[in-house]
């Protein structure tokens, strides 16, 4: 860990706990903002597949969402009529997945990509599960019916909780990458980092529940799963230490047969959605 973030962990950890002694709702507020607040923002040159993009604008709760549409324009491709939807992960950027435009559009697709609030080109501060969701209703309503997604990481849970409310049929294609599987265990893992204390636990839980109306359980991949009927193709690596492969694996022992697994050695969190092999799965499955 760099000087930079033993400092600001120190902050944080100290700030929680002088908040805490105070009230530990006001703590779990705090903690919640924090934890919906990317601490990166990914904006890097465009790859060149991006700069021939068209450019798609819209306003969602009053802040702007940027993505791109590419529509096959070479004599010989193929022209299925579909459409592809590219979901990023936290703190991560759709231009992150360039190598996987080109192949989609020689499959035929159409293919969508947004920035998701408070992350690349779009604008915000914060992020959370129900707006990421919302996000991709919207992209689905404006510019869809999408037929074909891929997500990774966080972009794998709004995904799945917006298949929820989208028409959809075994005929359609879900990739998952790595997804944030139980938002429970990134709460858990958020809270281990800080040292938070565990009453500020509580607080957080009853936090999410006034405000979202749902307990933090509800925002889970394995819980949605029993709603989706795509055909899905589920990417994981042994070594990741994001978003754990346990979690993964009990979705494994569900037995869903629409769900096939792929899990990977070495390749950890965003190595995975870079490696030639994974990108060959994908791109054959979709």
């Amino acid at each position: 860990m760099k000087l930079a973030q033993r400092l600001a962990l120190r902050y944080y950890r100290t700030k929680f706990s002088l908040i805490a002694a105070v009230s530990k709702r006001k703590a779990a507020e705090k903690a919640f903002a924090l934890f919906c607040t990317p601490q990166v923002r990914n904006k890097k040159a465009l790859p060149k597949i991006f700069e021939q993009g068209e450019v798609l604008r819209f306003k969602l709760e009053g802040i702007p969402v940027h993505g791109w549409r590419w529509v096959s324009k070479e004599d010989g491709l193929p022209a299925s009529g579909k459409k592809a939807m590219i979901c990023h992960g936290f703190e991560s950027s759709v231009i992150n997945f360039d190598r996987y435009i080109k192949p989609l559009l020689k499959k035929g697709y159409e293919v969508l990509a947004f920035d998701a609030p408070a992350h690349g080109r779009s604008g915000g501060k914060q992020i959370n599960a129900p707006l990421y969701k919302k996000m991709i209703l919207e992209v689905n309503k404006k510019y869809g019916p999408v037929h074909s997604f891929m997500a990774h990481s966080f972009g794998g849970l709004a995904l799945s909780l917006a298949l929820e409310e989208i028409s959809h049929s075994k005929e359609h294609k879900v990739v998952l990458i790595a997804p944030a599987t139980e938002t429970v265990t990134a709460a858990d893992t958020f809270f281990k980092f800080l040292r938070l204390d565990p009453a500020i636990r509580v607080e957080f839980d009853r936090l999410i529940i006034m405000r979202s109306g749902v307990s933090i359980d509800w925002f889970s991949v394995r819980r949605a799963m029993k709603n989706i009927r795509a055909a899905v193709l589920w990417v994981h690596d042994e070594d990741d230490d994001i978003t754990p492969l346990s979690d993964a694996l009990k979705i494994k022992e569900d037995g869903h047969h629409h769900v096939q697994f792929l899990i990977t050695k070495g390749l950890g969190h965003r190595r995975i959605y870079r490696d030639n092999k994974v990108t060959k799965a994908i791109i054959d499955f979709l």
